[in-house]
């Protein structure tokens, strides 16, 4: 799989876990569906994703790494959310991605 393939992957995922945290709370109106729609938006050092009209989260290319953002197009390297590898382990649903919990 390319590296835009898995940007995308994430983005859906994205998508689809920020409205199923919608429906969940029954704020799931048009206008919040639509604002939470993620989309790729590809860079030669780093590919953005915007949510709605919103920077939330960069992905370094060379690595797949994933970070928060400070500004729009400046990295939060304290804001480490995984890499295109491991996408599956957090929950994409809330501001901001968080850990899942491992079950045993």
């Amino acid at each position: 799989m390319t590296a835009q393939d898995q940007l995308q992957v994430l983005a859906n995922t994205i998508t689809a876990q920020q409205w199923d945290h919608l429906i969940d709370a029954h704020l799931d109106c048009e206008a919040n569906l639509q604002g939470s729609v993620a989309v790729v938006r590809p860079g030669r050092k780093y590919a953005k994703i915007d949510i709605g009209s919103s920077g939330r989260y960069m992905v370094e290319m060379t690595t797949g790494r994933i970070y928060g953002i400070k500004s729009y197009g400046v990295i939060h390297r304290g804001h480490y959310f995984g890499t295109l590898d491991t996408i599956s382990d957090w929950n994409w649903g809330g501001y901001h991605a968080g850990k899942m919990a491992v079950s045993a």
